[in-house]
């Protein structure tokens, strides 16, 4: 007896720079991986990022939220081109997008895969989430600048954090590390900072009482920084700020070899909302267009935005062929020290996966 056929509606948006390489290395490799099952991928995509907005005077249109809002998820590649202000991208189109669809909770795993060096000894074995809180903190967008061109310029950024935000972010932290480790790090700065980081602390404790069998250590941001590079192996699930956890999931990367094997996802967990997926690094324009970007953090993404939608053995497959295609140096590209271009990588995982239902 045979299954129905499912479709994955994915909305793509590949950006700017090495953003539409990484997203054309990733695609087909969902779609096999998709396919193994008899499922289906069928894509949208969005030319949207810096070219729409030199074009017309937006990085996207004003209904993006409902237009990928028909879809069941967004696989995004990189913002950013030197001849438009960084924040009229990041604002206009990824940040924009995420607080538009309420994209409560960033996940950002980091593992150490064999064979891929690091910059970090002893990082066998390393394999950890950080659950960053995604709407609010210092990103609000909230401030302004006070007495400009007078010599005596001010600037004001406001951080903003609300119960209802560290409540959403906790609650799924807690529920990850509970079938993970049972051990959960709040990364925090309430020694220093008054407001903000003591409310943190006290919400987070609050909504621990919920999950007994976790196991609660708060660390102090700086603190953490540390042993990271220090202890890497003995962290698991962090909790984070919009920002500590923007600077810390960078950091993190480190870990398991740079930038290039970073994922992320961006989601509203419990909604019937389309979650985006995108790898960490930024569009590197200064390699764009070379065939030399890595595809490895936006194929991950694409393995969690599978796993979200309850695609677990097409999950499982992205992520065993890329483990397989990593374990030969002639696969590594620059930024991992090796030679191997894009297409290269995207070639040795397609085979690493065709060698995989060879062997079932």
């Amino acid at each position: 007896m045979t299954r129905d056929t499912k479709v994955v509606r994915l909305a793509v948006i590949p950006g700017d720079g090495i953003g539409p390489e990484v997203v054309a290395a990733t695609v087909p490799t969902l779609r096999a991986a998709l396919e193994a099952d008899g499922d289906r991928l069928d894509v949208t995509s969005f030319d949207w990022g810096g070219e729409r907005f030199l074009r017309q005077g937006a990085a996207m249109p004003a209904d993006a939220a409902d237009l990928v809002k028909r879809t069941d998820a967004v696989l995004f590649g990189a913002v950013g081109r030197p001849d438009v202000p960084e924040h009229e991208l990041i604002w206009g189109l990824i940040i924009g997008l995420r607080q538009q669809l309420d994209l409560a909770v960033n996940l950002r795993p980091v593992r150490a895969f064999p064979g891929v060096p690091t910059k970090v000894r002893d990082t066998d074995g390393v394999d950890l989430v950080i659950v960053r809180e995604n709407t609010e903190g210092e990103y609000v967008g909230a401030g302004g600048v006070a007495h400009a061109g007078s010599g005596h310029d001010l600037g004001i950024e406001v951080a903003v954090h609300s119960r209802r935000a560290i409540e959403r972010a906790a609650h799924h932290a807690f529920a990850l590390a509970g079938r993970r480790s049972g051990r959960l790090c709040l990364v925090t700065k309430s020694n220093a900072m008054r407001y903000g980081y003591p409310l943190w602390d006290r919400v987070v404790r609050e909504v621990g009482e919920r999950y007994p069998l976790v196991q609660l250590e708060t660390v102090l941001v700086d603190a953490m920084a540390a042993r990271m590079i220090q202890a890497p192996r003995s962290l698991d699930v962090l909790l984070t700020s919009n920002l500590f956890g923007d600077i810390l999931s960078d950091l993190a990367a480190v870990l398991a070899g740079g930038m290039g094997m970073a994922p992320s996802a961006n989601v509203l967990p419990g909604a019937d909302v389309p979650g985006i997926y995108e790898p960490v690094h930024g569009s590197a324009p200064d390699i764009a267009g070379k065939g030399m970007a890595n595809p490895v953090a936006c194929m991950l993404s694409g393995a969690m935005l599978l796993d979200d939608l309850g695609h677990t053995g097409a999950a499982r497959r992205v992520r065993d062929a890329v483990a397989g295609a990593l374990r030969d140096t002639r696969h590594h590209t620059a930024d991992l020290g090796g030679n191997a271009t894009t297409a290269d990588v995207a070639s040795a995982v397609q085979h690493a996966m065709e060698g995989q239902e060879q062997n079932a």
